[in-house]
């Protein structure tokens, strides 16, 4: 189970008075994922994903395959300048990422150089470089109608988890008709389809005996899919909420 609150304040802290929000700054509004770390003209090792995203309000989260941080940020004399509060959620990192948010910290915390040309930026210190380009371009939105779906993370509250199984069940749409699989049955039913929400009609399944965890998945992927929801498309992820919690899947391409 992850938590997805934000529990702690990471230990960095920008220099000086808190980064004044640049909200009309080219970056505003637009998240970059990285293309390339290098560290001293060398790929960074363990190889390393960053994620950058500048909202309209002049603040910037950010991570690097594990835990996301947020803060105000400066982007004043091309210079990435954070705030002093810097919030972070507080998930357990194994393996390569164990180090990835204070080496991520680091980087963005002494004041590093940026560069715009179109879609592609570069974020670079003395021993760094981080080039990235727009998720627009290189995680264009999947199509809602007619993509295959696989479902990867049900949330409920303030926690998601991935239970066992779940890469097998999935959902496509298309038109007013939803089909799919809870990866021990197959699904299908009514779907109605207005601006950013979804409203399920009752599903109706093959009779196939679940036992254990697929039955499990199968509770929880059918009790998702009721009612209204709102939706969401990030690249090729499909967002699913309600009051409660939801469902994220993912698009097979």
């Amino acid at each position: 189970m992850i938590a997805l609150a934000a529990t702690g304040l990471l230990a960095l802290t920008a220099c000086g008075n808190d980064a004044t929000p640049a909200p009309g700054s080219a970056l505003s509004g637009r998240t970059f994922l990285s293309t390339s770390v290098l560290e001293n003209g060398k790929p960074r090792t363990p190889a390393t994903k960053v994620r950058l995203q500048f909202t309209t309000d002049g603040r910037m989260s950010w991570d690097a395959g594990c835990n996301s941080s947020e803060t105000s940020v400066s982007t004043a004399d091309n210079r990435l300048t954070l705030g002093s509060e810097i919030t972070s959620t507080a998930m357990g990192c194994l393996g390569p990422a164990a180090g990835a948010d204070k080496w991520i910290g680091g980087v963005l915390g002494a004041k590093p150089a940026w560069k715009l040309d179109g879609d592609k930026l570069v974020v670079s210190t003395d021993s760094t470089t981080i080039s990235l380009v727009d998720k627009q371009t290189a995680e264009p939105a999947a199509a809602l109608d007619g993509t295959k779906w696989a479902l990867s993370t049900i949330v409920a509250g303030q926690t998601a988890s991935h239970p066992a199984g779940s890469e097998k069940a999935w959902l496509t749409l298309n038109g007013d008709r939803v089909t799919g699989s809870t990866g021990c049955n197959e699904f299908q039913g009514v779907v109605a389809n207005a601006p950013g929400k979804l409203t399920f009609g009752e599903l109706a399944t093959t009779r196939r005996a679940c036992k254990g965890d697929a039955a499990k998945l199968e509770s929880l992927l059918l009790n998702g899919l009721k009612g209204e929801l709102t939706y969401r498309i990030d690249g090729s992820v499909l967002s699913l909420r309600n009051s409660g919690g939801g469902l994220d899947f993912t698009a097979l391409r």
